[in-house]
């Protein structure tokens, strides 16, 4: 058996009673036989091998490993074939999971590409780290791979987009263009993730993944709705959104299952761990100039956030920050700072835009509601603008201070804007202040200093605190910036 990509791990869900951790393991490999897989160490069952998708002679597979937790945390080894081995741990039924979160795994353009010296130097960070101490759970938040190389890999492509805007529109999507797309995204997926400090820690950490824009194309979602509802467009959205599924999920799109929250386009997830959830909020598949998501899917996450009883935390994964600084006038104030437009490409689609501002103060006051309602901490993670930081949502309403934090971890592998750039941004914009009747945004300093953005690249850990199980249910945000010997760390205390 020819291994072309893989193992790659993924959380399936975590059964309480009796404790179960599944686990699907996903292997692209050459040729027609599905791989054989054993474990050793934890109880595990193994269930058959099933098959996501096919392209150009070589087949993705998925295989579900049914993981019993014990009293104390289990390590299982696997392997594929025999030919080599991994193996990831499953935290004991007293502990939460060790989570580590990151986003922006690649880079928007050669340029930056070829500028980075050391690219997997934070994946290789982590590993590091993941030796010391494991990681239950590895939180991926956005643009897992960058797609935008299409508009420059793919010839129809680039004669496309050429046309006038009308002409452009109203293309038809071609039988050529959609076996290129195809061929594109498998390769793209193939490819990147292959990389070996990447691989390995996608191989030892089961992940939860939700995508955003460049895992389609930069900018997806706040084109003109000429140019987005544009069979061409449309055509590329569908490529991308069945290899997401297919890699990020380990899901096949033609055949969902009742893991999402919401029928029809929306793909956001969660999993309740124990007194712990993690929800996934999909902020792409129907995405628009208007809307974030549709009212139909906000519905299903909130119903599903609304019938959790007796948590002590719940943490809202959204790819774009709920909390940060308002964009809207930063958007114009770039025009004004020559050679710097590469950050509006981050810009373009934040939550300050008109069309989208009454869609976040809907969210927030629906987690502010939860949080007090069942007296649990809420905490909001989040990537996408290259930048680490911190935001905070404070609540004065009922005379009750609500406190919600904002974390934000980017890029593990794309590199910030000029430090320069970063440090006026952060001195020269609020986060947007009162919003609502007691109700303030704001960005806070990095413990230990007065840097509200901080211009390197980094990923973030999430652990629970040691003494969860009997008594102290905090969690310890810690950030770990390159070329910084020690990790900036925030504690996140329980209600």
């Amino acid at each position: 058996m020819e291994i072309v990509l893989g193992p790659i791990l993924r959380l399936r869900a975590v059964e309480p009673d009796p404790a179960r951790w599944r686990v699907s393991v996903l292997v692209v490999v050459h040729g027609a036989a599905p791989p054989v897989l054993t474990a050793t160490g934890a109880a595990a069952s193994i269930a058959a091998p099933e098959l996501l998708a096919e392209q150009a002679g070589k087949r993705v597979w998925t295989i579900e490993l049914n993981v019993r937790r014990g009293a104390a945390a289990a390590e299982v080894v696997y392997s594929l074939g025999g030919a080599a081995s991994w193996r990831f741990t499953v935290p004991a039924t007293s502990e939460r999971p060790r989570m580590a979160y990151g986003s922006c795994n690649g880079f928007s353009t050669m340029k930056l590409a070829k500028a980075q010296k050391e690219p997997f130097a934070l994946w290789r960070g982590l590993g590091e780290a993941h030796a010391q101490a494991p990681y239950h759970l590895l939180m991926l938040g956005g643009d897992q791979v960058y797609a935008d190389s299409m508009w420059e890999r793919i010839d129809e492509l680039v004669e496309w987009s050429h046309r006038g805007s009308f002409l452009a529109d109203v293309t038809p999507m071609s039988a050529g263009l959609a076996e290129a797309l195809e061929r594109f995204f498998f390769e793209l997926y193939c490819e990147r993730w292959a990389q070996p400090p990447l691989a390995a820690m996608l191989a030892t950490i089961p992940t939860m993944m939700m995508w955003d824009d460049h895992d389609i194309f930069d900018g997806w979602g706040s084109h003109p709705p000429a140019r987005q509802r544009s069979p061409v467009f449309q055509g590329i959205f569908a490529a991308a959104r069945r290899w997401f599924c297919v890699f990020q999920l380990q899901r096949r799109f033609e055949a969902p299952t009742g893991e999402f929250l919401a029928g029809g386009q929306n793909l956001g997830y969660a999993h309740r761990i124990d007194d712990l959830a993690i929800v996934a909020l999909d902020l792409r598949s129907e995405r628009s100039t208007t809307q974030v998501m549709s009212p139909a899917a906000w519905d299903a996450a909130f119903k599903w956030i609304d019938g959790q009883q007796g948590l002590a935390h719940l943490i809202v994964m959204t790819s774009i920050p709920v909390v940060f600084i308002d964009l809207a006038t930063v958007e114009d104030a770039l025009g004004f700072v020559p050679g710097q437009q590469e950050l509006e490409d981050d810009l373009r689609d934040h939550w300050c835009s008109r069309g989208h501002q009454g869609e976040r103060l809907r969210l927030i006051h629906r987690l502010l509601d939860f949080g007090k309602a069942r007296d649990t901490r809420v905490t909001i993670v989040s990537g996408d603008v290259h930048v680490a930081a911190i935001g905070v949502i404070e609540s004065s309403r009922d005379d009750e201070l609500q406190v919600i934090s904002q974390l934000i971890s980017s890029g593990i592998m794309h590199p910030p804007a000029p430090a320069i750039v970063v440090y006026a941004l952060g001195k020269l914009f609020s986060a947007g202040g009162a919003i609502d009747r007691g109700i303030e945004l704001s960005m806070q300093a990095f413990p230990g200093g007065k840097r509200k953005l901080m211009a390197a690249r980094n990923w973030l850990s999430l652990e629970p605190d040691t003494a969860w199980a009997t008594s102290r249910k905090r969690l310890w945000a810690n950030w770990h910036v390159e070329r910084e010997s020690e990790p900036y760390t925030k504690v996140i205390h329980p209600r």
